[in-house]
């Protein structure tokens, strides 16, 4: 598991995280955090998909707990994952990246109403990262470096961990998610 706050807390840099890694690591880990995702969901229900979560993560503007729909996440962390995935692209192709240029697009979460939905969104960003990772250069220009606002320099390589890092870093929400959708539909003494 990647932990981006060991960047963010200066105790890790992001190049040291991801040396050693290869292109080969990032077509493994992408599979295993899609696949990862899919055992959390295993077993929901359409209505668990769009079931509205307490979060106890308080907005401190508005002390708002309302949580994030297992659709919301799955909207979010694929756009994520799938921005820092053509952001690794543009890089490993040797052009260089403005770091405020965001090559993201999140499908609206309102469009994913069913398991089925959610699934097929998991699954088409599976494909779009691998085809992303299948377009790299056969040399990539893996010395061509993005300056990260707030994680520093990164590679094609680092920049496509960045994605699996936040999708990662998302799975103890997606259980969360998934604890209160199940506990909810059956409660407990009936």
């Amino acid at each position: 598991m990647f932990d981006l706050g060991l960047i963010f807390r200066k105790q890790k840099t992001l190049a040291e995280m991801t040396a050693g890694l290869t292109k080969a690591d990032l077509y493994r880990l992408t599979h295993e955090v899609i696949d990862e995702l899919r055992l959390i969901v295993a077993e929901a229900t359409d209505d668990d998909v769009v079931f509205v979560p307490v979060d106890p993560a308080k907005d401190p503007a508005t002390e708002d707990t309302t949580g994030w729909t297992l659709a919301h996440l799955a909207a979010h962390t694929t756009a994520s994952s799938e921005d820092a995935a053509e952001s690794a692209l543009v890089l490993a192709r040797g052009v260089t990246l403005l770091p405020e240029l965001r090559l993201r697009y999140e499908v609206p979460e309102e469009s994913i109403k069913t398991v089925a939905a959610m699934v097929q969104r998991l699954e088409e960003s599976r494909r779009m990262r691998v085809a992303m990772l299948d377009a790299w250069p056969d040399e990539p220009h893996l010395d061509n470096v993005l300056e990260h606002p707030r994680l520093g320099a990164a590679t094609a390589i680092s920049r496509f961990i960045m994605g699996i890092a936040h999708e990662q870093g998302q799975t103890e929400q997606y259980r969360e998610v998934m604890r209160q959708a199940i506990t909810a539909r059956n409660p407990v003494g009936i």
